[in-house]
């Protein structure tokens, strides 16, 4: 995105991203789609092996990026002098790393009071498995939603990593991010946030616990949203392809069942008659093509869709109507969300290296020492 763009609602929000696994770079992303200047700091060695090439990684997108040692003391110093510049610094380390380091909160707050300082971990910054190692999965599994999710009499499904990693992480970070923009206008000083994957997973799940506190939430994949029902299920069609079924309410079941020309079934609101039901749906989305049933239930509201591949998706009018997907340097990628109604949507643009930090607060003298030590990049 162009950070010229001052009608963006996070125009003049400077954001020090250390590179690290996804989660945080997606809320980096985040901040970035909306106007936020964000400066990507990776390792010296890294930036300089790649040299002047944009970084085609989407999550990269519209970022500045430059790389600093911070082993060494210069490098160190150089980041504190960059956060005194900078309004949110966003971290993935392991809980003790950054103070390790020195760019810890404690650190950094003498040179900025402002700053706010974004830690993205699996299991938080404190608690028993706070320091070990872990990934969305293992978080998701602990925070109990995994047990939630596959077809009955099956293994849990892991829907790949975005529960933990991007929705409960990355999102769940940049939404801290706002908190504390939010707060600051109130009282002038930062915020160390503590965004928790394991944390973000639960909190998602929030509106299943009542059910499950009731008892009215049986064993995964026998509930009405998680395929035990028929009026909520994918089904295989004549072609090999499939289609998604929502058919939750009353009258866009009635339409499904008329799209599907079938007559005579069993009551659905009663689970001991699920199975027959599924077996006859399936039945008849076997007898035609995805494009055949795709046509049939243009128009209804019997909440049939085709399950379309990720480039079918970028193709698919309402998508391209909305300009839901876009292209950075040839890379197909969704764009960003959510919308500002009557703001300009920014463009997009690949990451590109940052070589004058004065802007930055850094001296150029001192730039080009750190440049001919090898310290920055």
């Amino acid at each position: 995105m162009t950070q010229s763009n001052v009608s963006a609602p996070l125009s003049g929000v400077r954001v020090l991203e250390l590179a690290g696994l996804a989660p945080g770079p997606f809320a980096g992303m985040m901040l970035a789609d909306h106007g936020a200047e964000v400066l990507r700091v990776d390792r010296a060695d890294v930036v300089r092996r790649a040299g002047d090439r944009p970084r085609p990684e989407v999550m990269d997108r519209g970022k500045r990026t430059i790389g600093l040692d911070l082993k060494s003391p210069e490098g160190v110093t150089a980041f504190r002098e960059l956060a005194r510049e900078a309004d949110v610094v966003i971290e993935v380390f392991r809980p003790g790393v950054a103070e390790r380091l020195g760019i810890g909160p404690d650190d950094l707050r003498p040179v900025n009071e402002r700053l706010i300082y974004g830690r993205m971990t699996g299991w938080g910054q404190e608690g028993p498995l706070a320091p070990t190692a872990g990934h969305d999965i293992g978080y998701v599994a602990a925070s109990g939603v995994l047990s939630l999710l596959g077809r009955a009499g099956e293994r849990p499904t892991p829907p790949i990593n975005l529960l933990g990693d991007f929705a409960g992480g990355g999102l769940m970070l940049a939404y801290g991010v706002l908190l504390a923009l939010f707060e600051r206008e109130r009282t002038g000083r930062g915020k160390v946030i503590d965004a928790a994957m394991v944390d973000g997973a639960a909190l998602l799940a929030a509106m299943f616990f009542h059910q499950i506190h009731a008892g009215t939430w049986g064993p995964r994949g026998t509930n009405l949203l998680d395929t035990g029902a028929p009026m909520y299920d994918t089904y295989e069609t004549a072609d090999g392809q499939y289609v998604a079924v929502g058919a939750l309410e009353p009258r866009f079941w009635e339409e499904l069942v008329a799209g599907l020309g079938l007559t005579g079934l069993p009551d659905r609101d009663e689970p001991a008659n699920w199975p027959a039901l599924r077996e006859r749906l399936a039945d008849a989305f076997r007898g035609r093509t995805r494009a055949e049933w795709a046509e049939v239930f243009a128009g209804t509201d019997a909440c049939v869709f085709p399950v379309l591949s990720v480039a079918e998706a970028a193709e698919h009018p309402h998508n391209k109507a909305r300009g839901t997907f876009g292209r950075v340097n040839g890379v197909l990628q969704p764009a960003p969300a959510p919308r500002l109604l009557d703001a300009p949507q920014a463009a997009l643009s690949p990451a590109t290296r940052l070589t004058d930090l004065a802007s930055w607060g850094l001296p150029a003298a001192t730039e080009a020492e750190l440049r001919e030590k090898g310290v920055l990049a």
